[in-house]
């Protein structure tokens, strides 16, 4: 059997959407919340697709959102980070057809992310080309200021 491409991880849903109640205390704890939406990659790759030039948003961001859309006390933390780099493998696979601008998606407190495509490089690239300010700390990456370019959903 064929390896899935990016772009058909990306339109795959199986049954997602859905929000899933949190039995196990550890995860109610670390997630401070007792359900858990879990959503398709597309959605967050309709989310990233809103960011303007020169705008950013953080992981942590888009899963506030899905929370909120799916009236949940969080989003599901592993799959938003797997999904958001199927959204920007996928993008950079249609090779500048429908263009995803996942370099405007951090991690968490501005940093760059290492596995997008590219690796820190690419995504520093492209951020410098929108006028953002990239700084070193140690061996991460941050945006300068991020907060005050924030997109707000």
């Amino acid at each position: 059997m064929a390896k899935k491409t990016f772009n058909e991880k990306l339109n795959y849903s199986g049954d997602l959407p859905k929000v899933e109640t949190l039995t196990n205390p550890k995860m109610i704890e670390r997630n401070k919340a007792t359900t858990m939406a879990i959503v398709p990659p597309l959605e967050y790759d309709g989310l990233m697709k809103k960011i303007p030039k020169g705008k950013l948003t953080t992981i942590d961001r888009m899963m506030a959102q899905m929370a909120k859309k799916y009236k949940a006390g969080c989003a599901c933390p592993m799959t938003a980070g797997i999904f958001v780099n199927i959204a920007a493998n996928a993008s950079e696979e249609r090779g500048g057809k429908n263009i995803t601008p996942w370099w405007r998606t951090l991690k968490k407190d501005g940093q760059l992310n290492e596995k997008y495509p590219g690796g820190i490089e690419s995504q520093k690239t492209r951020l410098e080309q929108e006028g953002h300010t990239i700084i070193q700390k140690g061996k991460r990456y941050l945006i300068a200021e991020y907060e005050k370019k924030l997109f707000n959903y």
